[in-house]
């Protein structure tokens, strides 16, 4: 039976309380504290349901599993070959055993098998008790009855043994485990169907703007296709949410207004791009202030300064910007990890970084950390190395379709010459 259905709820303390806090500058927040001030107000959804195991594959568990027993249940042989005695061979070469059957896979030979003999044996047949070591076939001489062995065997080899993979009674996964087709594949080994799992993550997303035409519309002068709503839409899929998509809202209160309090009662959390920064058509911000308690932030990064983070009524606001590469860019830094932890996934994962030699100049100000879009590589050297898109622009989407990292700069960072070491976070596989 499912539990009850039990909004996000992060804590009793205000998130516009917290954003007065000694260390808050909305005019230049530091990427690492706008992660840290989202992480404090997100929690797992509560709401749990039981469901077969293919239905289960994008899920995140619910609870811990337990082997119900050894996984292998007993020793068995990991190449079609000859199981013997390795005390019989040590080291010789040239020593012939007779044959005195056939164990096949998945079964148990019942004979005896006795001094100077041995046993033919396929993939996951059962090793006998006594029996410790698997030649190939490729490695032997068979003869009449009889197979004669190289030199160079050793103890214990192409024996798989009972309870290597899993033993009976331990935990083989946690409460938080992500299930994908290795996690269904390992629950389906011990005969598990069922599984209790966290529900999907509800999230509703619309674009705002005048400026914006729906795909099948006409461009008029000024105008542009919405293409945010579908790379956040991929995003989203991607990382197994359901999803709500209300389309492009326009720039007037009233309608922003109802459309907000809809998506706020349809889903867990709600995602816009456009009207986080400051012009005369963002009606947002006042808006909002009515809803619910929401913050806004400049962060000191590039692409994507302007960012809105809170609540309305009981679902979690994240605000992007406008610009294509910042809808995306902003979504990898502070709304995927939030939205991990609600679906309650745990250890919550992070984006790979590690260093990489960088093959141009980069032209970076200190003041404010930077994303740059990159193609990482390997080096002739079997490192690796790492060159920027081209133009970095925040409009420039094409510069993400190129791309496979982030070349990322910190806050304190200048320019970089070529040949320097440069921190780069991988996206192949995200986006």
């Amino acid at each position: 039976m499912n539990s009850p259905d039990t909004r996000i709820d992060p804590t009793a303390e205000s998130i516009r309380a917290a954003s007065c806090a000694d260390d808050y500058d909305p005019n230049s927040m530091p990427v690492d504290k706008a992660r840290a001030f989202i992480d404090r107000f997100v929690a797992p959804v509560a709401e749990t349901q039981r469901l077969p195991l293919r239905a289960a594959l994008g899920h995140v568990l619910a609870e811990d599993i337990v082997s119900p027993f050894d996984v292998p249940l007993a020793d068995n042989s990991a190449m079609d070959g000859y199981a013997l005695r390795h005390a019989e061979v040590d080291g010789r070469d040239g020593v012939t055993l007779k044959v005195v059957g056939t164990a096949f896979a998945g079964r148990t030979y019942a004979g005896a098998i006795g001094p100077g003999e041995c046993l033919r044996i396929m993939t996951g047949g059962v090793v006998p008790a006594g029996l410790d070591c698997v030649v190939p076939q490729e490695h032997t001489r068979p003869g009449d009855g009889v197979v004669t062995f190289g030199a160079g065997i050793r103890h214990a080899q192409n024996v798989r043994y009972a309870g290597e993979d899993m033993r009976r009674d331990a935990v083989v996964l946690r409460r938080g485990q992500w299930l994908r087709p290795a996690e269904t594949g390992l629950l389906a080994s011990l005969g598990i169907g069922e599984v209790t799992v966290f529900r999907r993550l509800r999230v509703a997303f619309f674009s705002t703007g005048d400026e914006l035409v729906s795909i099948g519309g006409t461009l008029g002068e000024g105008q542009v296709y919405d293409s945010n709503r579908y790379t956040i839409h991929g995003m989203l899929t991607r990382m197994g949410i359901d999803l709500i998509d209300m389309g492009v809202v326009r720039d007037d209160p009233a309608t922003l207004e109802a459309q907000f309090a809809q998506a706020a009662r349809a889903a867990d959390v709600v995602i816009t791009s456009g009207g986080v920064s400051v012009g005369e058509a963002d009606f947002i911000k006042q808006m909002l202030e009515r809803l619910g308690e929401v913050v806004f932030w400049k962060i000191a990064m590039k692409p994507g300064r302007p960012l809105a983070y809170g609540k309305i009524g009981g679902a979690h606001f994240f605000g992007l910007p406008g610009n294509p590469v910042s809808v995306m860019v902003t979504f990898y830094q502070f709304v995927r990890e939030p939205l991990w932890k609600m679906m309650g996934r745990d250890p919550l994962p992070l984006l790979p970084v590690f260093k990489a030699t960088c093959t141009t100049a980069l032209k970076k100000a200190p003041g404010r950390t930077e994303f740059q879009r990159g193609v990482l590589s390997a080096s002739a050297d079997g490192g690796w190395q790492v060159r920027p898109t081209g133009e970095q622009g925040s409009g420039i989407l094409s510069s993400m379709v190129q791309a496979n990292c982030f070349i990322v700069m910190p806050e304190a960072q200048g320019n970089v010459a070529p040949g320097a070491l440069v921190e780069v976070q991988m996206l192949e596989g995200l986006i």
